[in-house]
């Protein structure tokens, strides 16, 4: 059935005029004018509110793009076309964010300079031969005095320090407090001079392929910049704090193939916010090895330099004995050696007394005993034995001692007492 009756349609499905085949009556023309003319005002209405909905659809659309433009295009345009350079360099330069993390933290790093003899009076070979070369990191302003972060190892045993800013200013340095231990030392100097410091970051929150810049005084080329990534964000290295070769200690860093040579120590490891990350510290110098440096990581250098802030120094437990590992693979026991200590055949493993001091001699430990445990928790070596004290002990505890004495196993009680500045345990 179509809209209307069929007889107005002939089998095609066309309309048949008024006066084809039979013919049409005044009432049935009536009624067919009526129904077009119903027909006919219904679409004229619905033409007429298509029309209406499509430019108020038109307007809305013209009405969000004036605001997209003004908002955010606009002022995108205009400093282009204020300074077409910055703008081209933010389009195009995939470095552009080094560039600004470096002048972010540039003016803090400084260069440090370890004079270990007595100065001449002038500067000829002898004199330069007495000094030592470093970076530092200004950290803190406080007053006429700012503090520069640095390595322990690069003022160790200087007779007078300097810090060199990044403008060529050279200040007298006075060491505020320094960590064996953690490699860490504080300086002050003068703050009137200092014109930045640097942003301190989390260490914690970095991930394996970052990108970081390191900054320092590389072979005395000082105000240097170089990238990388980090190569793995916690890496536990072994350190010799005595440096003879013994590995007698542990050290958790970040590791990156940014270039860390002689003279970056104590420098600057920062992300691309123009963060201080890490303190460079040292690298790995071997034949057929490269990119491998190594920074602490700037949570544990600030825990450290607080309680140097405030005290000068770390407070440590001591027991007060020089050792040697009873398996040392670097300087092993001779045969005759091992024989004098009498030990069981079961006993291959501990820490051979070498000297006892303070807590350790109030409480009879005395050379040749082979410490083998603390508190009922074997100690199979010297880093054992520092790892132990250091992170399980405070100054003044009472520790029970396990050694070996003539093949005889005994106990002590020590009262620890606190870590001189020699290294000793």
């Amino acid at each position: 059935m179509g809209l209307f009756d069929d007889k107005y349609y002939g089998g095609s499905g066309r309309r048949k005029g008024f006066g084809e085949g039979r013919g049409a009556s005044g009432r049935d023309r009536r009624r067919f004018a009526r129904s077009a003319g119903y027909r006919e005002g219904r679409g004229r209405s619905g033409i007429r509110t298509a029309a209406l909905s499509a430019i108020l659809a038109s307007l809305l659309t013209a009405l969000l793009l004036f605001g997209l433009f003004t908002t955010f295009l606009l002022p995108k345009l205009s400093g282009a076309a204020l300074n077409p350079t910055s703008a081209s360099a933010s389009a195009y330069d995939p470095y552009d964010r080094i560039v600004q993390a470096a002048a972010a933290v540039r003016p803090a790093v400084v260069s440090v300079v370890n004079h270990r003899a007595a100065k001449a009076d002038s500067e000829d070979e002898e004199a330069l031969e007495g000094a030592a070369l470093g970076s530092g990191v200004v950290f803190q302003k406080d007053g006429k005095d700012a503090y520069v972060i640095t390595n322990h190892h690069v003022v160790a045993g200087g007779q007078e320090l300097e810090a060199v800013l990044v403008d060529g200013t050279s200040l007298k340095a006075q060491l505020v407090g320094s960590d064996v231990i953690t490699d860490v030392a504080v300086l002050k100097i003068d703050g009137s001079k200092v014109k930045a410091v640097a942003q301190i970051g989390d260490s914690d929150r970095l991930d394996l392929g970052e990108t970081v810049i390191a900054l320092g005084n590389p072979l005395g080329l000082g105000d240097t910049l170089t990238s990388g990534i980090v190569s793995y964000p916690k890496r536990v290295m072994p350190v010799s704090l005595n440096e003879d070769g013994v590995y007698d200690w542990e050290q958790q860093v970040i590791q990156t193939d940014a270039a860390i040579n002689e003279g970056n120590s104590g420098g600057a490891l920062v992300d691309l916010n123009g963060k201080l990350i890490g303190i460079n510290t040292m690298k790995i110098s071997s034949t057929g090895v490269e990119g491998i440096g190594f920074a602490i990581p700037i949570n544990q250098v600030m825990a450290t330099t607080d309680e140097l802030l405030k005290n000068g120094k770390i407070s440590r437990p001591y027991l007060g004995v020089y050792s040697l590992d009873l398996n040392n693979p670097y300087a092993p026991l001779g045969e005759e050696q091992v024989s004098n200590l009498k030990l069981p055949s079961e006993i291959k493993k501990g820490v051979v007394v070498l000297e006892s001091l303070g807590p350790a001699k109030d409480a009879g430990i005395r050379l040749n005993d082979v410490i083998v445990g603390f508190d009922n928790q074997s100690i199979d070596s010297t880093l054992m034995l520092r790892k132990y004290l250091y992170e399980r002990k405070q100054i003044g505890d009472k520790m029970k001692v396990t050694y070996y004495r003539e093949g005889k196993k005994q106990t002590a009680s020590v009262t620890l007492g606190e870590r001189p500045e020699a290294d000793q345990q």
